[in-house]
């Protein structure tokens, strides 16, 4: 589909976030066709000199994190500083921020303030815990959260507890932040009034493990039995082949029936206690001990064609530099090309999903910082003593320690 405005054109997004979270959510609502102006403090995103070789403060993660987006510095410290946020807060429609309840406070973003300035602005606080309890000034990273929320637990099996290899509290907390901002947005669609709405990532997190992880711990007054056995099993994990490595699933009744046919186990496709997934569950274990010993035998190429026959879901495991080579990804346009005023081309990946009617835009890439400083503070009204007070952006070293 052609670049279009997007069905979040005409929202204006302030964004006071750093790191990953934040500009995950505002930069899928870019996506869609928000305006995202970000505020960045004199030093700016501490992700900005991630990875960054050239000290041009715009290193991979930034880029892409980032694209599409204005870039403001402001002083948040300073009276002028503050006066200007107060200016890009009238015309706001969402307000999201990460900091801490007191930092936030201090600074003047708050909900309390900033409804009481614009009440019909969102206002959306993604915290590490909830304000109500007794963490909320405790700081939260993604790995801190991976554990406290019990998924580095279950990541880790019978073993020691570890860390998922991707920023996946983050990012899954950044698209829980979104649904809450366009839940709040639809909201005010009907009562004209903009509210506070807080996405904690501990409690989102517990949240999204519980839904299958909660077990037995679902019926109240009863202990143990968390857990999911599937997901528990240690040899569910991607399955080798005579040559490579598959990804595959083997689920329903009829899966498994006709796995069993296909190895020649009718032994197994008999056996009355393996017609059923609770019976299944029981030997889990053995089970996917059977599925490596036969996948084993053959080359990939014969069982993701076989696997496929027989309507069982089977891909090939990628790399990451995989993706790139994909052939589906290509056939769909995943990838698109962005000519970048100082980086040169750069590669970024779409929105994922599509829009039947509306479209998405492409975006531009990702600011320098404070590039838009200057010609937003001045169309706010701004003299120029104003927006020199407001806070300019200093020399980007690139030598900020990496987040988390």
């Amino acid at each position: 589909m052609p670049p279009s405005p997007g069905p979040l054109a005409g929202l204006t997004v302030l964004e006071l976030t750093s790191t990953f979270l934040g500009p995950y959510c505002a930069v899928l609502m870019a996506q869609m066709g928000a305006r995202v102006v970000k505020v960045e403090p004199p030093s700016g995103d501490i992700i900005r000199g991630v990875g960054d070789e050239r000290g041009s403060g715009l290193g991979p993660a930034f880029l892409t994190f980032n694209r599409g987006k204005e870039s403001v510095v402001l002083d948040l410290t300073t009276p002028a500083g503050r006066e200007a946020l107060d200016l890009l807060v009238d015309e706001a429609d969402v307000v999201l921020h990460n900091m801490r309840p007191r930092a936030a406070a201090r600074l003047g973003i708050d909900a309390g303030t900033v409804l009481a300035r614009n009440p019909r602005v969102v206002h959306c606080a993604a915290v590490g815990y909830g304000s109500a309890g007794p963490y909320r000034d405790e700081p939260a990273y993604d790995d801190v959260v991976q554990g406290v929320s019990g998924l580095a637990a279950v990541q880790g099996g019978a073993g020691e507890p570890q860390y998922v290899r991707t920023q996946v509290v983050d990012k899954t907390v950044g698209v829980m932040a979104l649904a809450a901002v366009l839940a709040a947005l639809h909201e005010r669609s009907v009562s004209g009034r903009g509210q506070a709405v807080e996405v904690p990532m501990f409690e989102s997190m517990a949240g999204f493990l519980l839904m299958e992880q909660q077990g037995g711990r679902v019926y109240a007054g009863r202990t143990g039995g968390t857990g999911y056995a599937r997901t528990a099993s240690p040899y569910r994990r991607p399955h080798r082949t005579a040559d490579g490595v598959v990804a595959m699933l083997l689920y329903t009744d009829a899966h498994w029936r006709e796995f069993f046919r296909l190895v020649d186990r009718p032994d197994l496709a008999d056996d009355p206690e393996l017609t059923t997934i609770r019976g299944r569950t029981r030997r889990i274990d053995e089970l996917y001990r059977l599925v490596d010993d036969e996948l084993a035998r053959r080359p990939t190429a014969h069982w993701l064609s076989t696997l496929r026959d027989r309507h069982i879901p089977a891909m090939p495991v990628n790399t990451v530099e995989d993706l790139f080579d994909d052939e589906h990804l290509a056939a769909v346009g995943f990838f698109e090309e962005v000519e970048h005023p100082t980086e040169g081309t750069l590669v970024h990946a779409r929105l994922p999903w599509t829009f039947g009617r509306s479209g998405a835009p492409s975006l531009p890439g990702a600011p320098a910082l404070g590039q838009h400083t200057e010609a937003t503070l001045r169309r706010l009204g701004l003299d120029d003593d104003a927006v020199r007070a407001a806070g300019t952006a200093r020399p980007v070293t690139g030598e900020r320690p990496a987040p988390g």
